[in-house]
């Protein structure tokens, strides 16, 4: 698909996944009573966002990346009998993707900054 879009600033275009027809015990599900989905995959995204010192700030989601939004967030738009929505950078809640794996070692493991036990940078309360 070419989209046609160039999204501006922290702007990005999103094609939404496809909605559940059916339920899994095989209900039919009528359109109006389909919820909005929440995840889907980037299709186009705009160069970033402007600091206060006017350095550019690149995007954290690239093309092709699966992220999941607000349910209510952004404008939905047709092009080309496609639904597609575009979204500012902040309305993306997460990406989706494999998550790292945090072995036991790597728990157990401390680190010191500042002379101050920490783990994984947050810490300790007594």
């Amino acid at each position: 698909m070419a989209v046609k879009l160039q999204p501006l600033a922290d702007r990005l275009v999103v094609k939404p996944s496809e909605r559940e027809e059916v339920t899994k015990g095989g209900i039919f599900i009528p359109d109006t009573a389909k919820e909005r989905p929440q995840e889907g995959e980037v299709i186009v995204v705009g160069p970033g966002r402007k600091s206060e010192d006017g350095k550019l700030i690149p995007m954290d989601v690239k093309v092709g990346d699966i992220v999941v939004y607000a349910r209510y967030g952004g404008t939905e738009i047709k092009i080309d009998d496609e639904d597609l929505i575009i979204l500012r950078e902040s309305d993306i809640l997460a990406k989706k993707g494999e998550a790292k794996k945090i072995t036991k070692e790597k728990e157990e493991e401390e680190v010191r900054i500042d002379s101050t036990p920490v783990k994984y940078g947050i810490k300790k309360v007594k």
